[in-house]
């Protein structure tokens, strides 16, 4: 009972903190220490309550026990990882998108192939991940070329929609300035077009990070090698150890996070003309 009151004690004192901290009008370690005494305190909570309430582990384990497995079972993970994102997510996310920006140029070009495009794009963005996964999983088989070809699907349409909405977004001044300065295609479409389409190109980017990753853990619900994420979560629920099904959670809650803060990033550099990008704005 005592420590279900420090934990509730703590989630106060975190909140008081965070409305001091939200005040502050500088510093960037007051940036960081919202999320982690939120963090934190959510953790001491879910432990203290599992603990007074008595929640069986099979229903859900206290982050302690999953802090454990996480530890103990590295190698494991480091393959699933390996598997699932390297292998997978990533190389489909790649395929996916660079064929995005390649059709959305040639969109661009020939105005004629928007009309025939989009919507074969549309029909399959409506096509749900459970039912094309099974069937590429049929023609690509159990590795994780498969779970590559279900990434590409996904996040193409997402990245193509971007492209051809950047592609239109520079102005008509600017393209006849280009035209009386005698440029080509290539050069206006390099120097003007992509450039004001980069801020929905990076939109694109930003939102197959978590696509991807999605559709390599659910692919490989249908079949797979005995590693995988995804693997792995439907073999471990079904034997009701849910402290490994939950540091699978964890491997793949990080990654995302990293991977769509690196295209942040790159973002950053890349597009630092764009005013949302400006120091205060």
């Amino acid at each position: 009972m005592i420590y279900f009151i420090a934990a509730i004690s703590f989630w106060i004192f975190a909140w008081c903190m965070n409305v001091w901290i939200a005040r502050q009008t500088s510093g960037d370690v007051l940036k960081i220490l919202p999320p982690l005494l939120f963090g934190l305190s959510l953790m001491l909570i879910w432990e203290t309550s599992i603990i007074y309430f008595r929640v069986s582990p099979v229903i859900l384990p206290p982050p302690s026990a999953i802090f454990f497995k996480f530890i103990s079972s590295g190698p494991i993970l480091w393959a699933d990882f390996v598997q699932t994102v390297v292998k997978g997510a990533l190389s489909g996310y790649f395929i996916g998108c660079i064929s995005a920006l390649l059709v959305g140029i040639a969109i661009d070009r020939f105005k004629f192939l928007e009309k025939g495009l989009l919507p074969v794009g549309n029909f399959m963005a409506a096509m749900p991940i459970v039912g094309i996964a099974p069937i590429l999983v049929m023609w690509y088989g159990y590795g994780w070329q498969s779970k590559s070809a279900v990434v590409t699907v996904m996040v193409f349409f997402p990245m193509l929609i971007n492209v051809v909405q950047g592609m239109k977004m520079s102005d008509k001044i600017h393209r006849d300035l280009m035209l009386t300065y005698n440029a080509s295609y290539t050069q206006t479409l390099i120097k003007l077009r992509l450039s004001t389409a980069m801020p929905f190109i990076f939109n694109g980017l930003k939102v197959s990070t978590t696509l991807a990753l999605i559709g390599a853990i659910v692919a490989e619900f249908f079949g797979s090698p005995i590693r995988g994420m995804g693997f792995r979560i439907s073999t471990e629920a079904a034997r009701f150890s849910l402290d490994m099904v939950w540091s699978e959670i964890t491997v793949a809650a990080v990654t995302g996070s990293i991977f769509y803060g690196s295209v942040v990033l790159l973002e950053k550099r890349i597009t630092f003309w764009h005013p949302s990008q400006r120091a205060g704005i």
